[in-house]
Order: structure tokens, then sequence, then C-alpha cells
């Protein structure tokens, strides 16, 4: 999906950031996906989001994995193997290396991006299997100060403060993607308690949605379900796409920080 530079710098509006308090290295949660097929909503994959620790010849980081597999049944349909990653400052979620390698029926794509945040550049690699052969690309991009990856974004909407928002209120902040800054818009609605696989939770809901591009449709139909204690788990999501409609839900959560 080819997505427009939407802006270089972080925009900060009604409820800000603070420290990892959130996180912890051993993290680890899974959700059912479900997917609209001819009318009917279908559980049809399960999402892995991990955290662990990585030790390297300088500093300890912060592995943060996510994958993403189709059941067994669905996979004759449409398989799906993909895995993201993200290296990061286990306290203030600062991505130094991203990966993501996409493999989705016939289409295969990987990209490794390394971050150097004191000349705001990305050294980004770019695969991808076609037809008429392998394509390569290795390009430096430029990025705002405040620029993440797509997996640290996640994270990091998880430390907002949003304990002190009102309804109403928003952040703002850019992430890159396919090489290319996209802004994503964080919109504080209300507490709400639903039901859910770890029982009955007061949650934080939130909207979400991209500045200037379409890839999320719809006014208020992405949502963001994130459990209002320390945590701030994401229990419950649904979200509205061009070619569907679509939900995950939490089906267990260990090794929480708090």
């Amino acid at each position: 999906m080819k997505y427009t530079i939407l802006a270089l710098t972080l925009l900060i509006t009604s409820f800000g950031l603070s420290q990892n308090t959130s996180i912890g290295n051993n993290e680890k949660l899974t959700f059912s996906a479900s997917y609209n097929m001819s009318g009917l909503l279908t559980e049809i994959a399960q999402v892995t989001m991990e955290t662990s620790e990585v030790k390297t010849s300088s500093s300890t980081l912060l592995r943060l994995k996510c994958s993403a597999a189709t059941y067994s049944s669905f996979d004759s349909y449409f398989k799906i193997r993909d895995l993201y990653e993200s290296y990061v400052s286990p306290t203030s979620l600062t991505p130094f290396l991203y990966k993501r390698d996409i493999n989705e029926g016939t289409y295969n794509k990987f990209e490794q991006y390394k971050f150097n945040h004191k000349s705001k550049t990305v050294e980004s690699i770019f695969r991808k299997k076609k037809k008429s052969g392998d394509l390569e690309e290795i390009k430096t991009v430029k990025i705002g100060g405040n620029t993440k990856d797509l997996v640290s974004t996640i994270y990091h909407i998880r430390n907002l403060d949003i304990h002190k928002a009102k309804p109403g209120d928003s952040s703002s902040f850019p992430f890159l993607f396919d090489n290319e800054e996209l802004i994503i818009v964080v919109k504080y609605l209300s507490k709400e308690t639903i039901n859910t696989n770890l029982g009955k939770k007061e949650c934080y809901k939130l909207a979400v949605s991209l500045k200037n591009d379409n890839a999320l449709k719809g006014n208020n139909e992405n949502l963001l379900w994130l459990t209002a204690d320390a945590n701030k788990v994401p229990v419950y999501a649904k979200f509205k796409i061009a070619v569907g409609t679509g939900e995950l839900k939490i089906k267990s959560a260990t090794g929480l920080k708090n």
C-alpha cells in the first residue's frame, strides 16, 4: 500500500507522552483476528505481540515483536505469515532497528530500517519478489526528530498520558512506513467498561486515524480499547479499511509490567 508524505515534525496536542511505564521485557499478548467475509465476521488468524530483552556489546534494548498467521484451515484460501520487529530503548521506546517480513499468498516483501537519530536519517533496505526478478533497493530516508516505526508507534500509544485527557483530546505523531512518513492521530473518546477474555475491564476508548490519507476509512470507525490501568493493555480493536472491516480480541496476556 502506497502512502504519501504527510509531515516531517512531531505534533503534540491535548494529551502528551511519558517515559515507558507500561511495557515490560517479558510481555506476551495474543489476539484473535476476525474479518468480515460475505457479511459474516469470521475468525481467521492469530496475532501475537511479544517483548524481550536483547543485550548488545554497548547497550540493552527491548525487542518488540508482532506476528500474524492465518489458521491452517484458511491457508489454502489466503495464507499469511507476517513478522514485524522493532529494537528500541527500554525507557523511551526510541527505535534503532526495524524489520518487516511480509508473506501473504504470493506477495513477499522485506524491509529493514536502521535509525540514526543524530542525523535524522534512516538507512532503508527494501526487497520484493517479482515475476520479472527480485528487486532490492537501498536508500537513505530523511525523517523528523521524533519519527518512529510502525511497531514502536503501537507500543508508544500505550504510554500516552491518557488519564489526563478529556473526551475529544487528541495527539498526533509521525511514523515511517514504506519509506514515507505518515501521521497517526489518536483521539480520546471516553471510558467504557467491556467484557474481555481477561474479565470485565474499564477501558480508554480511542479513535485512530491517519492525516490526509484514506487507508483507514470512516469517521471514528477505527477504534481501540486500552485497559484504564498502568499497563494499558489493548484488549479490543475494530478497523475499517478499503477492502473490508474486522476486529481484534485479546485471548491472553502474560508477563505484564504492572
